[in-house]
């Protein structure tokens, strides 16, 4: 299957009973580094699509789990990625689109792309992972999953502001 020009970034994340939330980091049995699950999209797929299997394929993740595209996208230059020649000459940056996925089993079943995993808290998955990119896109689901806001008010630092919410 031809890859697509974009690739897909997905963190599994458990909230637990106590509404801790943690992260499953994955460590790339090739470079040796922590990441989210992470992938290209194949021929016609959609982001959400490619999303959903590379969790499924990576991680063992249900097809069905609630799946939360995030706003955050990471330029990736093509020449990260084998197969880019088929892109042609004019594309140098492809779009990596990041999403969360909710992972009811703590249990993660690992592809061989990778070698272990980790559940962890935020701040400690924010130190083991490489890139920026991928830190910021953990930052934005652990903001909107914690209900803070994106600038750390929380749902009740709303109420003063002069918007109101209604319904359709």
């Amino acid at each position: 299957m031809p890859r697509a020009p974009f690739q897909v970034l997905v963190y599994p994340y458990q909230k637990l009973r106590d509404n801790e939330l943690r992260y499953a980091l994955l460590k790339r049995s090739d470079e040796g580094w922590w990441q989210a699950v992470a992938g290209g999209g194949e021929d016609n797929e959609t982001p959400t699509e490619a999303a959903r299997r590379e969790a499924r394929e990576e991680a063992g993740v249900p097809e069905d789990s609630i799946l939360l595209q995030l706003t955050t996208v990471i330029p990736v230059p093509v020449v990260h990625f084998y197969d880019s020649h088929l892109w042609g000459e004019d594309l140098y940056v492809i779009p990596q689109y990041s999403f969360g996925v909710s992972v009811s089993s703590s249990q993660i079943v690992l592809s061989a792309e990778h070698t272990e995993f980790r559940w962890l808290r935020y701040e400690e998955a924010q130190t083991l992972m490489r890139y920026d990119g991928n830190r910021t896109a953990l930052w934005e689901l652990h903001s909107r999953l914690s209900a803070c806001g994106p600038r750390g008010l929380g749902l009740s630092g709303l109420e003063g502001n002069s918007f109101r919410l209604e319904a359709g």
